[in-house]
């Protein structure tokens, strides 16, 4: 890696990675980090949506508790508010599962469209001409 990405690596503090791809003969170097950034970002979300799954659900013991000794109407409705919201994130993290899918999806689905046009320029008879010379070249 040249010396130039090397320091531009270490101020951005990131560590990248060259993959050479063989384009028409010619060797085209490409800068990748960002299946690193992506698994990174996932392991992060994750993390913090089980984070946040756990103290919802100690929340939800607790309220629970209250909303039993005291009998106040409003901690039940507090207590199902927060059960919504703990659903809603584990939805999120099903989410996330998906997202990611998609993402793995489309990083491996390179379409590689080659279009050859090939246009003549000239009489029918001509082109009859070169296409039995083309035919019995081939046969030989």
């Amino acid at each position: 890696m040249p010396d130039n990405y090397e320091k531009l690596d270490q101020s951005l503090n990131i560590e990248s990675e060259i993959v050479a791809v063989e384009k028409d003969n010619s060797l085209v170097k490409v800068e990748s980090t960002s299946q690193q950034d992506i698994k990174k970002d996932y392991e992060y979300t994750r993390a913090n949506l089980y984070s946040l799954i756990e103290k919802g659900q100690e929340a939800i013991n607790g309220i629970m508790e209250l909303a039993g000794e005291g009998g106040s109407p409003r901690a039940y409705e507090v207590a199902g508010q927060l059960i919504k919201s703990v659903g809603d994130v584990t939805d999120k993290l099903i989410d996330l599962q998906k997202k990611l899918k998609d993402v793995e999806d489309d990083s491996i689905k390179t379409t590689n469209n080659v279009t050859n046009n090939a246009v003549f320029v000239g009489s029918t008879s001509e082109l009859s001409k070169l296409l039995k010379q083309g035919f019995l070249n081939n046969k030989e």
